[in-house]
């Protein structure tokens, strides 16, 4: 089973907010998931994402690979910097 962490579109038409969910990647983009780890509303801009960082950081570490969207989230958010430096301190 391979497991991202993707966005998941939620909002009306032309109001998109998105969930952050762990999902295995034969799913659906709006179906069935492992876990819902944050939001984000592009309105409010990256910054203002709500994302559970812990939860992010368990699932990283088990080997689910981030969608190039919530990289660039997470990149801003600082958890990638995070997971690169307690997989370096693991080793």
């Amino acid at each position: 089973m391979s497991v991202k962490i993707r966005l998941t579109r939620i909002g009306r038409h032309k109001e998109a907010i998105y969930r952050v969910v762990v999902a295995d990647s034969r799913f659906a983009r709006d179906g069935r998931y492992v876990e819902q780890i944050g939001y984000f509303d592009p309105s409010k801009g990256e910054e203002n994402a709500d994302i559970n960082v812990e939860a992010a950081l368990k699932w990283l570490q088990k080997g689910a690979q981030p969608s190039d969207s919530i990289r660039t989230l997470f990149t801003k958010k600082g958890i990638m910097q995070k997971y690169a430096e307690s997989k370096k301190a693991s080793k």
